[in-house]
């Protein structure tokens, strides 16, 4: 399981599905941060996606390089405490060019409860799932 973890910390760009409408909505976020089993994100509170987490917070994210995939699934909670909001937007030189202070920003956490390590490196290809 924490090499799914670990995965995402060296591959950090994401595939985040949303629902609105009862339609799928993807679009490419970054991990900003993970510990202790959550992912943490942050958008402009402007974006439709704060928009649909508000209506829906179930989402679920997958990221992929050569033959390895990592899914993880859950709802994400606003309750990200400053000091993580704030070690987020400094440790993320992405997000100064976007936004003017880390409070120009929500921020928000995926408590991870299911999680599928593909690897088609081996054949047959392995497949690991967890429920957390």
């Amino acid at each position: 399981m924490e090499k799914a973890f670990d995965f995402l910390r060296e591959n950090k760009d994401v595939a985040f599905g949303t629902v609105e409408n009862n339609r799928p909505n993807i679009r490419v976020f970054q991990v900003m941060l993970i510990k202790d089993h959550n992912l943490y994100f942050a958008t402009s509170p402007k974006k439709q996606v704060y928009k649909q987490l508000l209506a829906n917070p179930a989402i679920e994210i997958l990221g992929m390089k050569a033959n390895i995939s990592v899914r993880m699934s859950g709802d994400v909670s606003f309750d990200v405490p400053v000091e993580i909001q704030k070690e987020i937007y400094d440790t993320n030189s992405i997000l100064s060019d976007l936004y003017p202070s880390y409070d120009a920003m929500v921020y928000c956490r995926l408590e991870v409860k299911s999680i599928d390590y593909y690897d088609l490196t081996p054949r047959p290809p392995r497949l690991e799932h967890y429920d957390l």
